[in-house]
């Protein structure tokens, strides 16, 4: 028999992906990325990682999380005070060590430190409208965004959200009586995207199951467009999967799977001492 070849992790296709977005975006597009911010934020995860690895878990230091955290951050999350930059970065490393049910972190780091601190500070803020909305960037993202759902197995929560998302739009434009280029239009975005393909499918804090996943994608898209269109509050699916989070550990009660492991024959890690992820 030929010698198995060892899985990759997925985490550094995430890593490269999300590096490519960043260059992009600052080369091309005209990101307004602060030099000062990205350095600040990078050092808060990693530091933090560092930390929690050494006090919490009877993990090694693995600072590929903390870093694909630190590039989504750099591309989403907005501020002009280079300390929320790094609070920013603690946030959402210290809350999958702090903030876990049965081993589980329950938020996606990076959102919950976008929405924790976008209504704590009139400072922080989403730039969604960075990327522009042609079709060119839309199909980028969606191709590279693909790539990684592939390795991660967590393709389902994407698009479920995605078809539940614009199946919402597409029906309001109908009810207004707007043309189809509204909806369209605004399923080109940049943030929504980058969103859907490497926040919401995050393996680590979506159900165990793929039926699970469906049904918490489908929620995911309701809540956004209750928050976006009904209440009228910006960033209606970034706020949505903070506020749906907390009910993975529900699901996944009442749904048994396993926890996802990035790699199967990787140890246990990020998981307090005497937690179990099996």
């Amino acid at each position: 028999m030929s010698p198995r070849i060892p899985a990759i992790d997925p985490r550094y296709y995430q890593i490269a992906v999300l590096s490519t977005l960043v260059v992009y975006g600052t080369t091309t597009l005209g990101f307004g990325v602060r030099w000062e911010n990205a350095l600040s934020i990078v050092l808060a995860a990693l530091g933090t990682q560092y930390l929690g690895s050494a006090l919490l878990t009877r993990a090694a230091f693995d600072p590929l999380s903390a870093i694909i955290t630190s590039l989504s951050l750099t591309l989403l999350f907005r501020t002009d005070v280079a300390m929320l930059a790094a609070f920013a970065g603690f946030i959402a490393i210290a809350s999958k060590f702090l903030i876990r049910v049965r081993g589980k972190h329950v938020f996606n780091p990076a959102n919950i430190a976008i929405v924790s601190l976008m209504f704590a500070s009139d400072r922080a803020w989403i730039s969604s409208g960075q990327w522009g909305s042609t079709t060119i960037s839309a199909v980028l993202l969606i191709g590279l965004g693909l790539l990684v759902l592939t390795r991660a197995k967590r393709a389902e929560t994407t698009i479920g959200f995605l078809v539940a998302f614009s199946s919402l739009l597409f029906a309001r434009a109908l009810w207004l009586g707007d043309p189809m280029s509204i909806p369209l239009h605004q399923l080109q975005n940049g943030a929504l995207l980058v969103f859907a393909f490497f926040m919401i499918s995050d393996p680590k804090t979506t159900p165990d199951t793929a039926t699970g996943r469906w049904l918490y994608a489908a929620l995911v898209a309701v809540l956004a467009y209750a928050i976006q269109f009904v209440l009228f509050i910006p960033n209606g699916p970034v706020i949505a999967l903070a506020f749906a989070a907390p009910l993975v550990p529900l699901v996944d009660l009442l749904s048994k799977g396993h926890h996802y492991q990035w790699v199967a024959s990787t140890a246990v890690t990020d998981t307090p001492k005497g937690v179990s992820n099996a």
